[in-house]
Order: structure tokens, then sequence, then C-alpha cells
């Protein structure tokens, strides 16, 4: 454990250092490029960045940017920008609606915390009362008619391609991009990466376990996770290998998940290290008490990592620069505790 700590501070004294150089260069008058000029960090506005929903054109360098959707903020704060107003996690936030991993890096950085902004229904004069420069949402479900409706006044920069389905270092190039700081897309990529690296190298006993990550509180179904969740990819990158049964599944249309019917849940005898998640303690007792899910070998040999802390699911599910670090001190005692019986 005292490794793991050492790893995270590690990582996140890495990004720190990022977003205190790109912080130094946002509060500078001279920093701020006036449209087609260079600003004296050499970037060069306006950006213009292609979206699926549309093209936002940032004229300048943005000072006021709002985030949506999973991962901006962090992305945006460890970029060197303290967003002025951020989408609420009713599910996984504290009880303000922030992350904890997002408080605490605002906070050490004596930072004021941002507005919350309610998603569901998204709460588009709470953003436009903000009057932000710039709507960051690469990671988010945002649909035309919001795009449009924000776009009529301020550039909004929504998925290149499918909603829900960014990667995180699509993310970190596009935010990076739209802040005017492309070159440290790739230093906070590799700092989140280098912390990955470290736990996987204190724990080689991960190495070549076969899992799965499902999600089977649906009666007589699972949801099963594929490559591209960053659930699935954070697990592969710690040495963990998705099960053949599992990495031979399609995915359903603009997804990172295949339906499974728990009939067939005999397939899945070829993992060795369960993964699931719940809501709550009740909806874990009624899935945990299905027959065909409870004859599933990882789970009846207790070789089971059921995650129901909803803070570091949210963690590994964003598995952001800023979030990784965080989340691995509490994931991986979970995971070789799993992994012992399997």
């Amino acid at each position: 454990m005292r490794h793991l700590r050492r790893t995270a501070v590690a990582a996140s004294v890495a990004v720190l250092a990022l977003a205190l150089a790109a912080c130094s260069g946002s509060t500078d008058d001279d920093a701020t490029a006036e449209p087609g000029s260079t600003a004296s960090d050499g970037t060069t506005f306006p950006v213009t960045i292609e979206s699926a929903l549309g093209t936002a054109v940032v004229e300048e360098k943005p000072e006021r940017v709002v985030t949506l959707g999973w991962g901006a903020d962090d992305i945006t704060l460890s970029l060197g920008t303290v967003p002025v107003g951020v989408e609420a996690d009713t599910w996984g936030g504290d009880a303000d609606g922030y992350h904890p991993w997002f408080r605490e890096a605002v906070e050490e950085r004596d930072g004021e915390l941002p507005e919350t902004i309610a998603a569901y229904p998204l709460d588009v004069d709470a953003i436009v009362a903000l009057e932000p420069d710039l709507v960051l949402a690469p990671q988010s479900g945002m649909e035309q008619d919001v795009f449009d409706q924000l776009s009529e006044i301020v550039p909004v920069v929504a998925y290149p391609e499918e909603p829900w389905q960014t990667t995180i270092e699509q993310q970190v190039e596009i935010i990076a991009t739209a802040l005017g700081v492309p070159e440290q897309a790739e230093p906070l990529l590799d700092a989140r990466q280098q912390a990955i690296d470290e736990a996987a190298a204190a724990h080689p006993e991960l190495a070549g376990i076969s899992f799965a990550y499902v999600y089977a509180a649906e009666p007589g179904s699972m949801s099963v996770y594929l490559p591209g969740d960053p659930r699935v990819d954070l697990l592969s990158d710690l040495g963990l290998e998705l099960a053949p049964s599992v990495a031979g599944l399609e995915p359903a249309p603009n997804t990172f998940t295949a339906n499974l019917g728990l009939e067939n849940a005999d397939t899945l005898s070829d993992v060795e290290l369960l993964f699931t998640w719940f809501n709550d303690d009740a909806e874990k007792a009624a899935t945990e008490a299905q027959p065909l899910f409870a004859q599933i070998p990882a789970f009846a040999s207790g070789a089971y990592v059921p995650m129901l802390d909803r803070s570091l699911g949210m963690a590994v599910s964003v598995a952001t620069p800023l979030s990784v670090p965080w989340a691995l001190d509490a994931y991986l005692p979970l995971i070789t505790a799993g992994a012992e019986k399997a």
C-alpha cells in the first residue's frame, strides 16, 4: 500500500506540474491571443474543432469553460484551467455533485469550486448564466438541438463520432487543442500511463489472469463490457487478460457492451476473475440470488470483485489522468483479493 500511495502521488504531482504550467500561461495578460494571432505560449487562434454535431471555432484562449458529460472537468483542470461550471454527478459524486478527486485537486490549488449544472434534463439556462467562452463535451450524450442552442452563444465541442464513444486519448487531445495547449496532451497521457504501469509492476501476480466485467442486475440478462470501455482497458493495462469467451462477443450498436442472456452464463467458464458493479446492496443481493449468475465459476469460487463504492466506480469509469491515480489505492486491494481466489 505504501508503494501504491507513492505511485498515486507521483502521478498526481506530474499532472499538477502540467496544470500549473498551463495555468501560468492562462492568467498572464499577454497569454490571451487575439483572433488570428499567436499567444506568448506559441498557440495560434482561432482554433477550429469538428465534431459529430457541428463545428466549434474558438477565437481566443478560453478562460470561462463549462464541462459536460464524463471526464472533461478532470482533463480541463489537469491542463491548467479551473472550469466555471461542471455537470453535477448525482450518482458517483459527493453531496454537492463533485467527484472527490476533482474537489481535492481544486482545493489543493486554492481554486474556486465551479458551479454544478443539472444534467437530466440539462439546465441550459444555468450554462448561459455562467457566460462561458467554451463548452466542452467530448465524452457525452449531447443531442443536436442542445448543441445548436448553445452554439448560438458559445463554441461547443462535442464528441467526434458517436455519443459516449470517445477514448481517453481523444478526449485529452481534443480538450488540449480547444484550450490552446496541444503540446500538453501527450505528457498528460504519459503521466496517466506511468501511474498504471507502476501499479502493474507492483502486482505481477495479476499478469495473464483472464477476466470479464459484467452488469447483471437486469433479470435474465447481462451486459458484458468489451475493449474500448475504460473499465476493461484499465484492467487490461494492469496486466489482466480479457477472457476469450468475452473477447469474441460482438458489441451492441454504438456501445462497448454485448448483451448475453443469463441462460448463456456458462460460456463464461474461462473467466478466472469476475468484475461487476451495483447501484446498492439490494441490487447486489438480488443479482447474486439469480441461480444462473451464481453458477458462474468465478463467482462460485469467490474470484469476484463487486463494485459498490459509487465514487470508485465512477473514477474507473471515466479513467482520466486525474481519477486513475486517485482510484488505484482503493481498487488494487479489491482486485488482488479476488485474484488470490482465481
